[in-house]
């Protein structure tokens, strides 16, 4: 897998506003937030979008959103939404796996 920002902010080589880190997972805010509480889940083994993970990744998949629900109670959120993109047409545009968690306004159905 090729380098990308998230390799990048996992390696401490470019800045980011940190919330949560294991030896497994790193949580940090998202620069172009969409909710009043916007940050990313993501693994740091690199694996490029969710098809590309394989059933040796279940547990680390398990982590990921038990993660997401920790940071989420961390920050104060009761109710949120957990969002994953898979694919340029999906409009993912990192290439490294990663969780969406958004919460702080009421969300409407279907997203878009």
């Amino acid at each position: 897998m090729s380098e990308t920002i998230f390799s990048l902010i996992i390696n401490r080589e470019i800045p980011a506003n940190i919330l949560y880190e294991d030896d497994l997972s790193l949580v940090f805010s998202d620069i172009n937030a969409q909710a009043p509480v916007h940050f990313l889940v993501i693994p740091k083994k690199p694996i490029p979008k969710l098809s590309d993970a394989t059933e040796d990744d279940q547990a680390l998949l398990g982590h990921l959103l038990l993660v997401a629900n920790k940071v989420a109670a961390e920050q104060g959120l009761t109710d949120f939404r957990l969002n994953v993109n898979n694919g340029a047409g999906a409009s993912q545009t990192v290439f490294h796996l990663h969780i969406h968690v958004l919460g702080g306004r009421p969300f409407s159905w279907p997203p878009g």
